[in-house]
Parts: C-alpha cells; structure tokens; sequence
C-alpha cells in the first residue's frame, strides 16, 4: 500500500567493559544470522563500526545508522551492557528504541561465556525511567539469538506506525455535522503525538471540487471503477462525478502533505455535501483507504488518527465502523446460536454507509444512502458502496482523546462472522468475547463515541504497545475483560 512508512531498524550491540566484548560482537552476529533466515532482511541493518561500551562509541553508531537510512533503533545487550551509553542511543535516537538482551547459550561456558544481559535489562530500564527516556521492552526480553529475532519481527508494526505519526498529516474538511458532538474532541493530543492538523472548510473542497470540471483523467478514472464494480455498478451515472471528486482529493493531498510524508483524510458527508456535490463520498473513501490513505466520515478526526495506526500495524486496509446495532434475536437463535460459542450480548452489527473498501466486503454494489434518501431526493445520496463484511478475524479498537484532554483507548479480538447482515450499507455481523460488558464498562463508562476502527486480523498486541509507547497510560486502555475479571465500574452485586 501506499502512504505508509518502510521501517529499517538499526541493530546496534552494546558491551560492559568490563565483560569480553567478542560476547556482545558473537551474539550480534548471530542475532542478524537469526532475523535474515526467518524475514525479510531488508528491515534490518546490522551496525558494523563497534560494539558501544563509552559515550564516543555511543555517538559513532548513531552517526553510522543514521547514515544507513535507519528510522527505528535495537539497542542489543549481548552482556551486562554500559547503562549510561546504552540508554543514550535511545534518547539521541530520532525514532522508536527497542532493547532486547541475550540469554546465555550453554552450562559448558557459565565463566567467559557468561554475558549477565539478564541482569543488564533491569539497569537499562531503570536508567531509561530516570532519563524520561520512551523504549520499548518485550514481554520477556531476554532470548537466544533466534527469540530475539522474533522480538524484533514484533517490533516491525509497532515501529512503523510511530515512525508514521511522526510524519503524518490529517487533513480535515469542515465542521462536525449538527447534532454530532460525539466526533468532536480536542486537537491538542494531535500536536503532543506529533501529527499535524489541516482543517479546512467545506467551500474550500466544493471549489476545488469544480476547478476538475471537465478533468481530462475522468474517463481513466470511471474505467477503474468500472473495473472494481463489475456487475455491482448500479448506478453509472454518477460514476464521473465520484472520478472528479477522487481526483480533487488525491489532487489536495499532494498540493497539501507539506513537510509530511504522509496523510490521512476527515471527510464529511451530509448535511449539505449531498445537495451541493450531488452525490455522497463514501465509494471515493472506500477506494482512498485502499490505497492506503485512510478516510474517515463525519469528520471523525480520531477515527481516522486510528485508522492510519490500523494501517501501518496491520499492513493491510481498514475501515471506520459505526458500532451501530443489536443482533435481532430470531438472527441470533438461527444462525449463530450452537454454531458459535458466543452468547446474544457478544454480538452486535457494525455498520456505515459504506465506506468499507472492496477487498474487504464479500460482495458489493454501488448504490444510494437509504437512510439519507428519507429526507432528500434519491440521485443526490448515490455513492455508497453496500455489501458484507468478509468474515474473519477482527480487531475493533480506537485511540481518542476525550473531551478533558486526555489521551485514550480500547482494543478488543473478535471475529466477523460468517452470517447474512440482510440490511444495507457496508455492514457485518460481529462478535467479540463479553461484548456486553465491554460496552457498558469501557465504550459507555469511557464516553468513547460511536465510531470504531476495524482492522482485519489480531493485531491487540501490538496496538497496545503502540499504545504504550505514544503515552496511553495503561490504565487508560480499556479491553474486553474476560468472565470473572471485573471491571472497576462493575457492580460486584450485579
């Protein structure tokens, strides 16, 4: 996809003076031995100058992976390791740090070939706290070469997307829409992440919508939708309108990324785009996200914030899901029922007009927004693309800063399931272990709103070490608790 960060991580091996340094060069050299069998070694870059045991060693491998085109750093204890000079690289690092240590290899060598990095973890990151320092530290980050390797695999999603905040755009057009506050949160969060904000108005898009009048690229654009729809083309007519108003998107984010080098979009829909464009966006924003430049609705500037983290952590496309309605009970006892092992309150439907892209829906159409066609006349509200959900596992998560400023977020596992929604719009049927809980005691409790983030995979770890690492406190990171874990809002009486 395009617009997301190539992470190239520095592995740069550090030493205790007064342990031998062959332990600290051998284990390196194993450890990238390790990564290239197993990943693409591209991710990686192996710092060859020295094994860093002073501050001037400090400065040379910093200059050495900066010269090297790296954007994210391993500090790898191969023994004890210098406290001090370690914890420097990833304070003069411009980038994520991750520190990992060596095990030791064998009870033949527990004299010279002892390396005590097991010990040396807990003074890096005691040292770490002490410079306010932001590293990130595996569940159990000390291994053989081979472990370690898949600790740094690990770090490759978490790295890309705080590379990616650290250069991102989010480009937004117009107000919220009335009766919408709850997309409406405080942009200071944005600036301490280091994302930029560009907001717009509404006339600004509208002209630069009619200065494509007559584009000579709409054709080649209708032909690709054409392509893309197939037989789900319900709606021809409006297909060159829909190519005009992708051109004029693609068109802003490059006249408007400035500095940045990448870009996420906060779009609005209604209540006037419809009558004023004459047509709704939402097929342009499932195709926008496709191509890797997540678009979110109603102007949902968190929404799509977390968008373009689902992105980068899963490689993949996302969606922006209204968390919208109950399963009917006659749908449950048919069709989910003694087929899978979820209770009524683990299932809901997500749902929105249909922005979802169509690699991710089982089958699609391109229709009109039935629930904007109430009120307005049926040609103005064409442009959604409507289909299922492909079923699969999902993770459902959100990062959004509330209205007192403070920075938080939920992540839940779940699955879509493989069940007919029988409605319309971009919709499936979801479920996710003690779903009615988790509703109540984080979504509701935390005044989340009612937007969600669909990644198409389990991507929960490495969502909440990203988390983590851009300055979520942990008790600040709602999950669905399983059974018998209570929440601290829960009623113990209940």
């Amino acid at each position: 996809m395009n617009n997301m960060p190539k992470v190239k991580i520095g592995i740069v091996a550090v030493s205790r003076d007064c342990f031998p340094e062959s332990l600290s060069v051998n284990r390196r050299k194993a450890l990238v031995e390790a990564y290239k069998a197993k990943y693409d070694e591209s991710e990686i870059y192996e710092c060859p100058v020295c094994i860093v045991e002073s501050e001037i060693h400090m400065v040379q491998a910093l200059e050495d992976v900066k010269k090297a085109g790296c954007n994210a750093l391993v500090v790898y204890l191969g023994n004890f390791g210098p406290e001090i000079s370690e914890t420097l690289l990833a304070k003069h690092f411009d980038g994520p740090a991750m520190f990992v240590a060596a095990s030791e290899e064998t009870q033949d060598n527990l004299c010279q070939g002892r390396g005590d990095a097991y010990c040396g973890m807990l003074n890096a990151s005691y040292n770490l706290k002490l410079r306010n320092i932001k590293a990130y530290i595996p569940e159990y980050p000390v291994g053989t070469a081979a472990e370690c390797a898949d600790m740094i695999h690990e770090f490759v999603p978490i790295a890309k997307a705080i590379v990616g905040l650290s250069s991102l755009k989010i480009i937004s057009f117009g107000p919220r829409p009335l009766n919408f506050l709850a997309c409406n949160a405080p942009i200071k969060q944005l600036y301490n992440l280091g994302v930029e904000i560009e907001e717009n108005s509404e006339l600004d898009l509208f002209e630069a919508f009619h200065k494509h009048d007559g584009d000579v690229r709409i054709p080649a654009k209708v032909k690709e939708m054409e392509a893309e729809l197939g037989e789900g083309n319900k709606k021809p007519e409006i297909l060159s309108k829909l190519a005009q108003y992708e051109l004029t998107l693609l068109d802003w984010v490059e006249e408007h990324r400035g500095y940045r080098e990448y870009v996420a979009i906060a779009g609005k829909c209604w209540p006037a785009f419809q009558t004023q464009f004459g047509f709704v966006p939402c097929y342009v924003n499932s195709r926008l996200t496709g191509m890797g430049i997540p678009v979110s609705c109603e102007v949902d500037i968190y929404g799509a914030l977390s968008e373009f983290i689902g992105s980068c952590v899963s490689n993949d496309v996302v969606t922006l899901l209204d968390i919208n309605n109950t399963v009917p009970a006659d749908m449950y006892e048919e069709s989910i029922k003694g087929k899978f092992d979820y209770t009524h309150k683990d299932t809901f439907m997500g749902f929105h007009c249909g922005n979802t892209c169509s690699s991710k829906l089982s089958f699609c159409s391109m229709k009109y927004q039935m629930i904007m066609a109430r009120s307005l006349p049926e040609e103005v509200t064409q442009g959604t693309l409507e289909g299922d959900i492909v079923p699969g596992d999902i993770t459902f998560y959100r990062l959004q800063s509330t209205s007192d400023n403070v920075l938080r977020g939920y992540i839940a596992h779940g699955e879509v399931l493989p069940v007919a929604s029988r409605s319309f719009g971009a919709i499936g049927v979801f479920a996710i272990p003690e779903m009615g809980r988790f509703y109540r005691h984080v979504l509701i409790e935390g005044n989340y709103p009612h937007h969600g983030a669909v990644a198409f995979g389990h991507f929960g770890k490495a969502l909440y070490e990203v988390f983590k690492y851009i300055g979520v406190e942990v008790d600040e990171i709602g999950y669905n608790q399983p059974a018998g874990v209570r929440y601290p809002t829960e009623n113990p009486f209940a």
